[in-house]
């Protein structure tokens, strides 16, 4: 019966097959960065902008509680690292899923970097996340990226369609990762990944458009949607940011419709 569960909670995140998520981990690996300094109005801006959902770590999750309702869904992010580190790239598990059911969490994430010496240990914590999300009923998103000194080009299509598929084929629900520049080496990415594929926002970018270039492309490509975090909460305008890839995702307007700058 743990499927009905997922089925239920995943509708919450991907609604009517779209998503748009706003991820604000980054407090863990790169500190209180411009944006994210006060978390509960990170999360507010986002929620009137209309994102589904929002990933935070566990002891963000207090902090911004008061925003998660039938419109919001909660992502609870499972792995950790920090910059500090000599391994920033190694994510370990901070948690699990039993207590992110206890945070009223809809969804779980786990990042995983492949193409490093320790990508063996985030795999096996992907498969082992995976089993315990089957067996209680919770979606997981699983954040794939091509990273480390056996990746010399991160955004090559036949990289990051293999990252993709490691993801689906571990059990996750929905893959995170990186747009590939072009609908068309995206698309192939799609096609090879049996479940939706959402993009990862990256560093920010020169500019807002170039934001949202991005999303017109990834979405041609065949995207169920983004998960983005600097590229909407360090816009000059995070709520109009957001309400513009909602836009672009829910209603299907282009570039043109939503950015007049």
């Amino acid at each position: 019966m743990s499927s009905i569960g997922k089925e239920i909670r995943i509708r919450r995140i991907l609604v009517g097959g779209k998503a748009l998520i706003v991820a604000m981990d980054h407090g863990v690996s790169s500190g209180p960065v411009p944006g994210v300094e006060d978390i509960r109005k990170a999360v507010a801006n986002v929620a009137k902008g209309g994102a589904t959902a929002v990933v935070l770590h566990k002891g963000a999750v207090r902090f911004a509680k008061d925003y998660f309702d039938e419109k919001l869904a909660l992502i609870l992010h499972l792995s950790a690292s920090t910059s500090l580190s000599a391994r920033a790239d190694r994510k370990v598990l901070v948690t699990g899923v039993e207590e992110a059911i206890s945070f009223g969490a809809d969804a779980v994430s786990v990042h995983v970097n492949i193409g490093g010496e320790d990508d063996d240990r985030m795999i096996e914590d992907l498969g082992a996340t995976a089993a315990a999300c089957g067996r209680l009923g919770f979606p997981l998103l699983a954040m794939m990226y091509p990273r480390g000194p056996k990746v010399r080009n991160p955004f090559d299509v036949d990289v990051v369609k293999h990252v993709a598929r490691i993801g689906a084929e571990l059990g996750a629900d929905v893959v995170k990762t990186l747009y590939t520049g072009s609908p068309d080496t995206f698309r192939e990415v799609v096609r090879g990944c049996p479940v939706p594929v959402v993009v990862a926002g990256g560093p920010k970018l020169d500019s807002d458009r170039a934001a949202l270039e991005m999303v017109e492309g990834a979405l041609a490509g065949g995207a169920a949607g983004v998960s983005i975090g600097r590229n909407i909460f360090q816009a000059k305008d995070p709520i109009g940011t957001t309400r513009a890839i909602a836009r672009m995702i829910f209603d299907g307007a282009s570039l043109s419709d939503v950015y007049r700058g």
